[in-house]
């Protein structure tokens, strides 16, 4: 299968494309830097020069292929605070993939999180669907892409994918911050709850749902269902030789920055289904276990 992978250079995309390869898929990944073009060229993928503003190439390069994975966003603006902006380019672009493949019976595998579930007060699972908002109107459309005429799918990945391929997701982030305040703070009693995932496994369900996922599915790559923050500081502060502690919720924005609701959102989530579905389970060490490796905390 020819697949256009969108974010293919970055942490989900750094082992997705040697996942397609390996299993015999020719991969175009999608470059809008040359620093990003030589990475996926390193790792045997063809390179298709643009980004997600250019909806008139990845109309083409959808066009040219036999299936595509979309794991690009702009973190850049979300970490900046434009948030809205990086939902809304995200939005465009899955709509210029998915009217490409509207009607051709290929599979489109996007990308959404399982924060989204936060508050339901009980384990969330692949069933659950939120009427719209940020993220959810795009996890939506996919969905209903189903009815169109398109295999699609999407993945819902955790606040944590863990791996030693995570240079910038949220738990480096803690631990940068952990190392420069010299004190790893969680958010009241640290009850609240993240799921958590490693990044090959995520890698081998996002291969799974582009070859065989049944239209309209939802899939979570979820190993860890249900992590306290507290543990998660708790871990950081020990391998860090600093001290956890607790703070207020007002105190968390100074500390967190843009983090501050992430670590104060409670979302347990199982992945029953989706090992079910696609006879997927994960294999790699947990959060906690990848703690305690050297890879997050190595400095250079």
């Amino acid at each position: 299968m020819r697949v256009f992978v969108t974010g293919g250079s970055g942490h989900v995309g750094s082992a997705l494309v040697p996942e397609l390869l390996s299993a015999g898929h020719e991969v175009v990944g999608l470059a809008r830097s040359d620093a990003s073009a030589a990475v996926l060229a390193e790792r045997g993928a063809q390179v298709r020069r643009g980004d997600l503003d250019d909806l008139d190439g990845l109309r083409e390069a959808a066009a040219e292929a036999d299936g595509v994975v979309h794991l690009a966003f702009k973190h850049d603006l979300m970490a900046s605070g434009e948030f809205a902006g990086a939902v809304e380019a995200d939005f465009a672009a899955l709509k210029a993939l998915g009217e490409t493949l509207a009607g051709t019976g290929k599979p489109l595998v996007s990308t959404s999180g399982t924060l989204m579930l936060t508050g339901l007060g009980r384990t969330a699972t692949e069933e659950d669907r939120l009427p719209g908002g940020p993220r959810v109107d795009a996890e939506n459309y996919v969905l209903g892409l189903a009815g169109r005429g398109v295999r699609s799918s999407v993945v819902r990945l955790p606040p944590s994918v863990h791996s030693s391929l995570d240079k910038h997701g949220f738990v480096p982030t803690m631990i940068r911050l952990a190392r420069s305040a010299g004190v790893s703070p969680y958010v009241g009693e640290g009850a609240s709850r993240w799921a958590a995932g490693h990044t090959l496994d995520a890698a081998r369900l996002y291969r799974l749902a582009l070859e065989k996922a049944p239209a309209g599915s939802m899939l979570h790559a979820v190993g860890d269902e249900a992590i306290s923050l507290r543990q998660i500081a708790e871990t950081i502060g020990t391998r860090l030789g600093v001290p956890a502690k607790s703070i207020t919720p007002e105190e968390a924005p100074a500390h967190f920055g843009f983090l501050a609701p992430m670590v104060q959102a409670d979302a347990p989530t199982s992945a029953a289904r989706t090992r079910e579905l696609l006879d997927w389970k994960p294999e790699h060490p947990g959060l906690l276990e990848d703690l305690a490796e050297e890879h997050y905390f190595a400095t250079e």
